[in-house]
């Protein structure tokens, strides 16, 4: 089959061993980006498959209308950035892996790497240190240790940190959906009484939750202006949950002391003046949470998985089974 894989921006795929599973394959890797719908399908109007690289390319209406090509849309994990009814009326094919097999020990450990670099400030501490003159340029560093973390959302990575956390003698306090509070009272886990507290009572907060539409900006310039003056912003989850301007404004009024981001509302974010990114309080990484040659090669395994069922004749984790059915008696790859 002819497969495209989309916005492998720094062409990372082809040294991982997983890529194997396509050897047989006629395979072009994209390393740019597309945002026109036109365009793309263009691009893509030659491909029997198509692997997104998670939501860096969403699949609108307008995308899915125009595409000839593609029988088979693949990919891994969550898919809100993708319009299953528009493919299902085009009759292509979307399979994507749901895992089951753990959280993404990769972000965890960037997590906390962030929390750890915003305490110590460590790229002050760097920078002075190239500059010349030793400590005496960078703020002071607090411990970690006593600090009190506050983690939004009880998911696997949230737990996975809280582990680390405890590690370093930080205390935790949780807040989450009404079901995740629940469930971590039933662990026996310190949940914060109120939202307003759970804001109030953290010296860093470290964010851990899936975008959805009912997520959306669920996190306001109220809730940020309720943090402790001084304390520590960690965002390795999505920026969209975040209200748009609430961060800037939290750190103008000193009630956030660092904020550490690896996501933002647009990425790539290539401007070096971009409010957030340029910001002094601020220490960004470009969305390397899952940016693991470990975190990316178990990805891709699963989604190259995907194709290679999908050209046997045995599709496998069918998001629209209907087009599978509907297509099977036509032709090649069998469908």
């Amino acid at each position: 089959m002819k497969v495209h894989i989309l916005d492998d921006w720094y062409d990372t795929l082809r040294g991982l061993p997983g890529f194997a599973l396509l050897d047989g394959h006629e395979v072009t890797v994209w390393t740019d980006r597309l945002t026109d719908p036109a365009a793309l399908a263009r691009r893509l109007a030659p491909a029997d498959a198509v692997v997104l690289y998670r939501d860096r390319t969403a699949i609108t209406p307008d995308l899915a209308a125009l595409l000839d090509g593609p029988r088979l849309i693949a990919m891994r994990g969550q898919y809100n950035h993708v319009d299953v009814d528009a493919l299902t009326a085009r009759g292509i094919l979307f399979c994507s892996h749901m895992a089951k097999d753990g959280p993404s020990t990769s972000t965890a450990e960037l997590t906390f790497a962030l929390m750890l670099s915003a305490l110590r400030y460590l790229p002050d501490q760097i920078a002075s240190a190239r500059a010349g003159t030793w400590q005496g340029a960078a703020p002071l560093g607090r411990n970690v240790a006593g600090k009190t973390l506050g983690l939004y959302g009880y998911g696997g990575i949230a737990r996975t940190v809280a582990g680390f956390a405890r590690a370093f003698g930080m205390p935790v306090l949780w807040w989450a959906s009404d079901e995740g509070r629940a469930r971590a009272i039933a662990d026996g886990e310190t949940v914060a009484a109120s939202r307003e507290a759970f804001f109030a009572g953290s010296d860093v907060i470290s964010i851990h939750k899936r975008l959805t539409p009912r997520t959306k900006g669920e996190i306001t310039a109220t809730d940020l202006m309720a943090m402790r003056p001084g304390s520590v912003l960690v965002n390795t989850s999505r920026a969209g949950l975040i209200q748009p301007g609430a961060i800037l404004a939290a750190l103008e009024a000193g009630r956030i002391g660092r904020a550490a981001l690896d996501v933002f509302p647009a990425e790539p974010v290539l401007d070096p003046a971009d409010p957030l990114i340029s910001h002094p309080h601020v220490i960004p990484t470009p969305h390397i949470g899952f940016v693991t040659g470990e975190e990316l090669d178990r990805q891709f395994t699963d989604i190259f998985g995907l194709v290679n069922a999908y050209a046997a004749g045995a599709p496998q984790q069918m998001i629209n089974p209907s087009v599978w059915k509907d297509a099977r008696p036509q032709g090649q790859y069998g469908l």
